[in-house]
């Protein structure tokens, strides 16, 4: 299993040296972004790290006007497993970026197909990153023009849920309205 965990990683060679420091100890950088997350013009990053096990964190860092990065966030569960995807194999896909605003997505499933968009967006007001949409949706194999999909957003489906309290399993009816 070992050669397996080593495919499909960032090296820390290519990361900001400053970055470095806040890769954990016993895991390895599936996945970067630079991008301004907060709106204050500094480049900021999103970093998904992987332990050996194949779970996942998703840790924003900031960067401060005098150059220093800080850790703002971090969520172990809105990046799924290496194992969390069925036939399919691992089901992370991307991060997509702009500006205060993120999306996770991930597809996975076997003869049924699916696949999950998890967008958070800056909030000047509350200083955070909050939940704005899950878009969900699955098809069949054989019938893949009747994809079913689902998206909530707040306030209908959910209230304000920080990035960090994020939990993709049980987001519905959750937060503050």
């Amino acid at each position: 299993m070992q050669a397996a965990w080593a495919q499909d990683f960032v090296s820390e060679a290519s990361l900001p040296k400053s970055l470095v420091t806040h890769i954990d100890a016993g895991t390895k950088v599936r996945d970067f972004k630079t991008v301004d997350l907060n709106g204050d013009n500094l480049d900021d990053y999103l970093l998904v790290l992987e332990r050996a096990d194949g779970t996942r964190t998703l840790k924003i860092i900031t960067k401060q006007p005098n150059g220093q990065l800080l850790l703002a966030k971090s969520n172990d569960a809105v990046v799924y497993c290496r194992d969390c995807g069925g036939a399919i194999g691992d089901p992370f896909d991307s991060i997509s970026t702009k500006s205060k605003s993120f999306t996770v997505r991930h597809f996975g499933g076997s003869g049924y197909r699916w696949s999950v968009a998890t967008t958070f967006n800056y909030s000047r007001r509350d200083q955070t990153w909050q939940l704005v949409r899950v878009e969900e949706s699955e098809f069949h194999v054989q019938h893949p023009d009747q994809m079913e999909r689902q998206i909530y957003t707040p306030p209908k489906h959910f209230g304000k849920i920080d990035f960090a309290d994020f939990d993709p399993n049980d987001f519905k009816g959750r937060g503050e309205k």
